[in-house]
């Protein structure tokens, strides 16, 4: 953007009205989006410091809920001289389905349906249950074309990691929604 500075070395009036109306816009949409209850996502907060998070070596969810909380994992068995950790999150299953939900008139798979089921629970070591069993299921559809049956596979693998973040998205928020680690 070229300024057109007068002789006199300083900004033009209109350059300045038009700085002026940029900045009344700017603060106008500040203001608009903070009365709609917009706000910046802040970290959680949870009633646990630490946390283990079982299976330890296990399927998707345990691994990226693991690498989400970082710092606060601990070992369900601290080594020797170690603190057990505050709660601990059981990842009581997690299956993955793939339902055929379309044929066309040949009898041809036209389309599925990927399922995601995880089941936790939250409780502390000595095994007072802060959050009873809970199933979280997402599903999302997915066309298939038998002429790029590669490209259909990594996108079904995509979808698959796709839900399987927004499930550890959705456990973190009933993590942070426990506000004690006493019933």
């Amino acid at each position: 953007m070229q300024h057109h500075l007068p002789r006199s070395g300083l900004p033009s009036r209109t350059a300045v009205l038009g700085r002026v109306r940029w900045g009344l816009l700017l603060a106008g949409l500040v203001l608009v989006l903070q009365g709609c209850g917009f706000a910046l996502r802040s970290s959680q907060n949870y009633a646990f410091d630490t946390v283990a998070v079982t299976p330890e070596r296990g399927a998707g969810v345990a691994a990226e809920l693991n690498r989400y909380l970082g710092a606060r994992v601990r070992p369900l068995v601290p080594p020797t001289g170690g603190l057990p950790p505050d709660a601990v999150v059981d990842i009581l299953h997690e299956v993955r389905e793939k339902i055929v939900v379309g044929v066309n008139a040949s009898g041809q798979v036209r389309e599925f349906q990927l399922r995601l089921r995880v089941k936790f629970r939250l409780r502390t070591p000595a095994g007072t249950e802060l959050i009873a069993p809970t199933e979280i299921a997402l599903q999302r559809d997915i066309s298939f074309n038998e002429t790029a049956v590669l490209a259909k596979e990594a996108e079904e693998l995509l979808l698959y990691r796709d839900m399987q973040t927004d499930i550890v998205q959705q456990l973190v928020r009933r993590l942070a929604a426990v506000k004690s680690l006493t019933p």
